[in-house]
């Protein structure tokens, strides 16, 4: 019945609350009044003495008025804090001097004690009245809420709690601390508990989420608790970042999933400044692939260095228009004087390239266009050689006839021993560099070669997390599949890091961690997400992790290194690879067959010129091109397309 009537009262309109509120003031003031004499006098006499009625009309009105103007009538019941406190003091304050003005005035018998006690009173009726009223909303909502236990008793944590304590989704229940001198604490009427404890927490309390309150740890210490809580069957969200909540981008209570980046990302170097800005500031810098994952963080951290003309060169208009859109916002943002130049085009027009490079005088170029999803390039061979290799040797041969002082190639470590035409034509795109590097010595080549990057598209994690909110199942290819990962950022820090300390051919490896099983990985992701891994041991889970099968191309590990030949670098996540390279005569003649092999679409040959070319490649499939497959059945016009056979469909298209 009492909470019914809490809760009409907060759902009636605010004139309402306001007038009910200046009721209960009137007689919260004048019990008071008379109570205080009751309690001095121990009597009831002075109920008909008319002074003393006077002196309440005095003190009502010059009361209320002080509360109105104090604004205690503005404030939000739910919401009162230490500042309604205060304008109840001072208003009851006031009316306490206006009782002893009054009853000076109108005569009234006033003992010296009687207006410590209205104050009291007075003080208590009115406020406690209204903290009664919002811990019984508070009571009645919690029921409403969802129950969750904060990790970390810190200064966040506290005011994570206050934050949820005025919202309507959750409620904590119970602090967790590593501190021993906070265990066993109260803090804001919740216990601080030991992190052995939350099992138990987790059961006593019906807890559905754990909200880890601790932006300013090490990522290294975030994944070292969150690996111990993993087997805790409860859903984990952490609050932003300190550096984001400072610079206003994030809400402390804005809360979202443990990001598998704080999961397999390591703390990152702070970039050495003359390494990042050294080919950039103040220079004129394009991006090939300007939209990609890669590419679009290149421009992002360039933006930031201060470069005099950032040229985004893209051949997908919505990739371009996008970045292009971000960039421009950034620098408005940040007060960037940088130009910024949105350029459609395909890396395999050198005329178009140089074009480019001329009108706008670049001094770097940072390739990151390619073609990179490993079953796709091997259902699209032709295509994915043209824009790895070609592309890169076009874009190459553009910067040297322009003058380009560097020129970076984003390259792969499945370009290492590769199994798949992806990784053999990024191999063979650094071949095409080094063999530019010993031709001329007007432009510096180097390539930077690293593993996966979180978050990038095609990407393990946006699919597993994709799967996992549908229910399942998750699709690995193999059991014992392993990848190095990377964050974005870090990445493309340590690509513009390792290009400025390129002389001329060098293929730089960057340090990529610890290889992670993929199985792993998608097993942590389904517990971080609060459900169970379904399997043989436990048939009642929820989300079940099935093996599809290796797809065409893919290996079950990858490397960094062709050989053992490695030299420390400046920075200490950066090492320089010694790589078995081709004179240019040699790379030459290779690129031409392969031309040749591409425009006439013949697929034996392209394979074959892959194996005979230095790149280790071990292909563990047949030749897996769609349109040549599709050939090759019964029916179908079985050899490779000629020269002689592409000259007469010409004439008859022309016909």
């Amino acid at each position: 019945m009492i909470h019914q009537a809490i809760h009409w009262l907060f759902q009636q309109p605010r004139s309402v609350k306001r007038i009910i509120s200046l009721l209960l003031d009137t007689l919260f003031i004048s019990l008071a009044f008379w109570a205080a004499y009751l309690l001095r006098l121990d009597s009831v006499s002075l109920l008909g003495s008319f002074r003393h009625w006077l002196v309440l009309a005095a003190m009502v009105p010059v009361t209320l008025l002080c509360f109105v103007r104090f604004g205690l009538y503005r404030a939000v019941l739910r919401y009162l804090g230490h500042h309604a406190t205060l304008v109840m003091m001072g208003g009851v304050a006031v009316s306490a001097v206006t009782m002893v003005l009054a009853a000076y005035y109108f005569n009234a018998f006033l003992p010296r004690s009687v207006p410590v006690i209205y104050a009291s009173l007075a003080l208590l009726l009115c406020g406690g009245a209204r903290s009664m009223a919002r811990a019984l909303y508070n009571q009645s909502t919690k029921k409403q809420k969802t129950p969750v236990i904060i990790y970390g008793a810190g200064s966040s944590g506290r005011q994570l709690n206050t934050s949820l304590t005025h919202g309507s989704e959750y409620r904590a229940v119970a602090f967790v601390d590593d501190n021993p001198g906070l265990q066993k604490a109260l803090l804001q009427g919740l216990t601080v508990y030991s992190p052995a404890e939350l099992p138990w927490l987790v059961e006593r309390y019906g807890a559905q989420k754990l909200l880890l309150a601790m932006p300013s740890i090490s990522r290294q210490r975030r994944r070292e608790i969150v690996d111990a809580l993993e087997d805790l069957q409860i859903d984990m969200l952490t609050i932003p970042g300190m550096a984001d909540i400072v610079s206003g981008k994030a809400k402390l209570n804005e809360l979202h999933e443990v990001s598998v980046e704080d999961l397999l990302g390591r703390d990152p170097v702070e970039p050495f400044p003359d390494l990042i800005s050294a080919n950039i500031r103040g220079k004129v810098v394009m991006v090939t692939g300007a939209g990609g994952s890669i590419g679009s963080e290149l421009c992002r951290q360039i933006v930031q260095q201060g470069p005099r003309t950032l040229v985004l060169f893209e051949m997908s208009e919505y990739a371009l228009y996008q970045i292009d859109q971000e960039l421009n916002g950034m620098c408005r943002e940040a007060g960037y004087a940088v130009r910024i130049v949105p350029i459609m085009a395909s890396v395999q027009r050198q005329n178009r390239l140089e074009a480019v490079m001329r009108a706008f005088g670049v001094q770097t170029v940072y390739h990151a266009a390619a073609c990179k999803h490993v079953p796709l390039v091997e259902y699209n061979v032709v295509e994915g050689v043209r824009n790895n290799v070609f592309g890169t040797w076009r874009a190459a041969e553009a910067a040297i006839n322009c003058g380009v002082e560097t020129f970076v190639l984003i390259s792969t470590d499945k370009a290492v021993r590769p199994t798949n035409v992806m990784g053999t034509s990024k191999r063979l795109a650094e071949l095409v560099l080094q063999g530019l590097a010993l031709r001329q010595q007007q432009t510096r080549f180097c390539m930077v070669r690293f593993g996966n990057v979180l978050g990038s598209s095609g990407s393990v994690v946006p699919l597993f997390k994709k799967q996992i909110r549908a229910g399942g199942p998750i699709t690995l290819t193999h059991q014992e599949i392993t990848r190095y990962f990377m964050t974005i950022p870090e990445a493309a820090q340590l690509v513009i890091q390792a290009g400025a300390m390129g002389r001329g051919g060098d293929v730089f490896v960057l340090d990529m961690g610890e290889p992670v099983r993929i199985i792993d990985l998608a097993r942590k992701m389904v517990r971080l997400m609060g459900y169970e891994v379904k399997d043989k041991q436990n048939p009642d889970g929820d989300i079940e992790i099935r093996v599809t099968g290796l797809r065409p191309g893919e290996k079950l590990y990858e490397e960094l290194l062709i050989g053992a030949d490695e030299q420390p670098t400046l920075h200490p996540r950066i090492r320089a690879a010694r790589e078995v390279h081709l004179p240019w005569p040699e790379v030459a003649r290779l690129l031409d067959e392969l031309e040749q092999a591409c425009e006439h679409y013949n697929q034996p040959r392209i394979r074959e010129l892959l194996l005979g070319a230095p790149t280790a490649f071990t292909p563990q499939d047949g030749i897996c091109d769609l349109v040549w497959t599709e050939k090759q059945k019964p029916g179908a016009e079985p050899e490779a397309l000629t020269a002689a056979t592409a000259e007469k469909n010409v004439v008859q298209l022309l016909r």
